[in-house]
């Protein structure tokens, strides 16, 4: 299972996970925070890369840079259109395949083994509870 726990502070609100890890959370008009959106579109990027580098790597295509942009439009007020992956690659020097093995190897991740992804693109329930 995953879990975070989440929580107003002093200084606003932070998400941390069981491992110790912490990331600050605010609103779109407050410095050096993420926004939950931005934390969503992190989550859908951070999934693909985390996935994408160590698999092309492992395929002997380290790429000399490898960095994305993930972005997506609000359709209504609170619902988020279409999320966008956008890669930025520079490929090693002399190397003629690595182009080819990162796109399969990232259209692969992006189609099959991300959670975040996967999970948005099927839409899955979210459920509220309330401890008593």
């Amino acid at each position: 299972m995953a879990s975070v726990n989440v929580e107003r502070t002093d200084d606003g609100f932070v998400a941390r996970n069981a491992r110790g890890a912490t990331v600050q959370i605010g609103s779109s008009d407050t410095e050096g925070v993420f926004t939950p959106v931005e934390l969503l579109l992190a989550a859908v990027g951070g999934c693909n890369i985390v996935t994408v580098e160590p698999l092309t790597a492992k395929r002997g295509h380290r790429m000399a840079r490898l960095q994305m942009t993930v972005q997506a439009d609000k359709a209504a007020s609170n619902i988020l259109g279409p999320v966008t992956i956008t890669y930025e690659v520079e490929l090693p020097e002399g190397d003629e395949k690595a182009e080819e093995v990162f796109r399969n190897v990232a259209a692969r991740v992006h189609a099959n083994y991300c959670t975040v992804s996967n999970t948005l693109q099927k839409g899955v329930p979210v459920h509220l509870a309330f401890e008593d």
